[in-house]
């Protein structure tokens, strides 16, 4: 039996974060489907307002991040990576539910998130309490070209 894991620390960091946060991503995000960000992208969207990073570290190592934005009273969920190693031990529904938080303290009535047609985490976001709200037909392209359907997902903040 494996002993269980502790749980992850969170904490809210700034562009200090961006080498956890492009390590992760590259184990975490499967360059098939082009969906990582790059570096420049994430210091450009972390110089907004209303955009915050949450950085989740197991043993003091890096183990996750979420980024996230509020504008007036909607939230974004813009990006959400646990390194494999790290998955399936609470640490995503741990970053998703900090987020949730984060934005109905900074005024958010409801948060949204959109995901790639068949990317596995979607089980995280119903089990989170996300419903299915519409759909961005050929949205995502992959690196070979495949097109993939883009699944735009909400939570109302004012319920859970």
């Amino acid at each position: 039996m494996t002993p269980p894991r502790e749980p992850p620390t969170l904490c809210d960091a700034g562009v200090d974060g961006l080498p956890e946060v492009m390590t992760t991503m590259a184990d975490a995000f499967d360059p098939v489907f082009g969906e990582a960000w790059t570096q420049s992208q994430c210091l450009g969207i972390l110089s907004l307002p209303g955009v915050w990073l949450t950085l989740a570290r197991i043993d003091d190592r890096p183990a996750g991040f979420a980024l996230s934005r509020v504008v007036i009273d909607e939230a974004e969920l813009l990006l959400l990576a646990v390194r494999p190693a790290d998955r399936r031990a609470g640490i995503g529904l741990a970053l998703l539910e900090h987020v949730a938080h984060a934005a109905r303290t900074r005024g958010a009535r409801r948060l949204f998130l959109e995901v790639r047609s068949g990317n596995p985490a979607r089980g995280l976001y119903d089990a989170a309490g996300f419903r299915a709200v519409g759909t961005r037909q050929g949205y995502y392209r992959g690196r070979d070209g495949t097109a993939h359907d883009a699944h735009t997902l909400e939570r109302r903040l004012d319920i859970r």
